[in-house]
């Protein structure tokens, strides 16, 4: 982070009057921020130099939303974290449950599979009411 704010400083220096602080981290060499294109270029970039895969800036927030939460951080934190006054906009949208977060579910299934199957009466079937 020292490295960051040291090249900022120097950015900052060079533009002179030019520089624009927005108060933003992630801005150009004039201190405007950057746009949505920007970003993801940059973004892709990093994801190249680093041998990960590409993936949408929106589903990467989402997985990081999603790990924070399946680890213990609370609701409003989330939300301050993703820069929404509503928890329930944050759960709503970018919290998805994971895989093993359904196992539970997908074992109670696989018991009722597993269970002995229901005995039918011979005079009762299924169908409707009438018939």
């Amino acid at each position: 982070m020292t490295a960051f704010r040291a090249a900022q400083a120097d950015e900052k220096t060079a533009a002179g009057q030019g520089y624009e602080d927005s108060g933003y981290v992630l801005v150009d060499a004039r201190g405007r921020a950057l746009n949505g294109r920007q970003l993801r270029e940059r973004a892709y970039k990093v994801m190249d130099r680093s041998g990960l895969r590409r993936v949408r800036l929106y589903d990467a927030r989402a997985s990081c939303l999603t790990y924070l939460a399946n680890h213990g951080v609370p609701d409003h934190l989330l939300a301050r974290w993703a820069g929404h006054a509503d928890a329930r906009t944050t759960k709503r949208w970018y919290v998805k449950p994971d895989v093993e977060d359904l196992r539970p579910a997908a074992d109670t299934w696989g018991g009722l599979a597993s269970e002995s199957a229901p005995v039918y009466e011979e005079n009762v079937r299924c169908g409707s009411v009438n018939g």
